[in-house]
């Protein structure tokens, strides 16, 4: 990718990530544990 070879550019990327990650565990530090619902079992009728 072009627009990756900078390490400015590649720098940001990465920083935007991480920032955006940082944020929403913030904001939210209950979505990572809530992402997969846990399994219920069906009733057999």
């Amino acid at each position: 990718m072009a627009l990756f070879t900078s390490d400015l550019a590649r720098n940001f990327a990465i920083g935007f990530v991480l920032g955006a990650l940082a944020i929403s565990f913030q904001m939210a530090p209950d979505l990572w544990l809530n992402a997969v619902p846990d399994a219920v079992a069906g009733v057999l009728r």
